[in-house]
């Protein structure tokens, strides 16, 4: 019985549109901890930022629906802000989380995640990387690594999960976890929940860089994503073509839209171009020529790299040695630039983050 008063309070909160959006409040996974007692709905609603100019609409609108459409004539709403929530115990010593994402399937994302992690490992930060294609975890291949079995260990009164560690680079996914022969049939809130076990569990002790290597497009999994953890940004993958910037705007958009508002780092143009191992100096754009580069322009974002087709690339993923292993190889220094970037990016997100908050004040 309790469950069906919660389903009917949950299906009209559906009918709640954040402003500006075409997704309701339940979508965007911000109502949490629905109670009743009595004829008195109390829940929390979830926002990314405090300064969110819909805080009080959006309230209003589910008080005001709830009335209308239901039994319960008192509504008690606590509002909440990713920003302020508590970390997890397992994130209290990580300082940067970042989202790495795509529009669509097929354009290196996670290849640019896993070089990445170990380029900025080079650079000497601490860094980890979670494997959110649940769907498809590759991880553990392209670490030569899918023997690994991470194992449970009690930390003062928790159980967390100890990742695996691979050219200085944490590892947790969900292929350590799961037959690899067998397909991975989940529902979403399955996956989303395979995802926060992850990162809530997981005993990633002090990083300056958690990366997460999402699922392509947009799903449950991203929302979860958001509200579970404060991210410093996302970056977008792309190749140059036009099928893939068209789903790569998607992604930009889903990041930037006001119930998610996570900030867009910048691109990276996967497949820039064809670079034979004999003529290093020859660049064949068989993808086309600049696609990202120019989205990034339109959408006044940075392009934080662009990484070329080389052979070696394909060699290293399938035999577990990431290419960005060596710095000195054409593929290998494009990664070290990208890291670079990366960090200044975050860098110079946090200082604009500070001056808005000086100047507000």
């Amino acid at each position: 019985m309790l469950q069906e008063q919660i389903k009917e309070i949950r299906d009209v909160l559906m009918e709640v549109k954040y402003p500006g959006t075409s997704r309701n409040i339940i979508e965007l996974d911000m109502v949490q901890q629905i109670r009743l007692e009595g004829d008195k709905v109390m829940f929390r609603l979830v926002f990314q930022r405090a300064d969110d100019p819909f805080v009080g609409v959006v309230c209003k609108k589910a008080e005001a629906r709830i009335k209308e459409k239901t039994a319960y004539q008192q509504v008690e709403i606590e509002t909440l802000f990713v920003q302020d929530m508590e970390r997890p115990l397992s994130l209290e010593k990580v300082k940067h989380i970042i989202a790495v994402s795509s529009g669509k399937g097929g354009v290196g994302k996670s290849t640019v995640a896993a070089n990445l992690a170990v380029a900025l490992a080079l650079e000497g930060y601490k860094v980890g990387l979670v494997d959110a294609d649940i769907f498809g975890p590759s991880i553990p291949k392209m670490f030569g690594c899918e023997d690994a079995q991470p194992y449970i260990e009690k930390i003062g009164e928790k159980d967390f999960i100890v990742p695996v560690e691979k050219y200085g680079v944490k590892l947790l996914s969900i292929g350590f976890f799961v037959d690899p022969d067998s397909a991975t049939v989940w529902r979403g809130p399955m996956a989303s929940n395979a995802l926060k076990q992850m990162v809530e569990q997981g005993y990633w002790d002090e990083l300056d860089y958690m990366l997460i290597d999402l699922p392509p497009g947009t799903s449950d999994i991203h929302l979860t994503l958001v509200q579970t953890v404060a991210l410093s940004g996302a970056i977008v993958v792309s190749t140059p073509q036009q099928v893939a910037l068209a789903d790569a705007v998607k992604g930009i958009n889903m990041f930037e839209s006001p119930g998610i508002d996570v900030p867009v780092l910048g691109l990276v143009e996967n497949m820039a171009w064809f670079t034979p191992a004999e003529l290093p100096d020859h660049k064949y754009y068989i993808f086309g020529k600049d696609g990202a580069k120019r989205l990034a322009e339109e959408k006044g974002l940075r392009l934080l790299g662009q990484i070329p087709v080389v052979q070696s690339i394909c060699d290293g993923g399938d035999a577990g040695k990431p290419v960005s292993l060596n710095p000195e190889s054409i593929t290998g220094e494009a990664f070290k630039l990208l890291a670079e970037q990366v960090v200044d990016a975050v860098e110079k997100g946090i200082r604009q983050a500070k001056r808005v908050r000086i100047t507000k004040k």
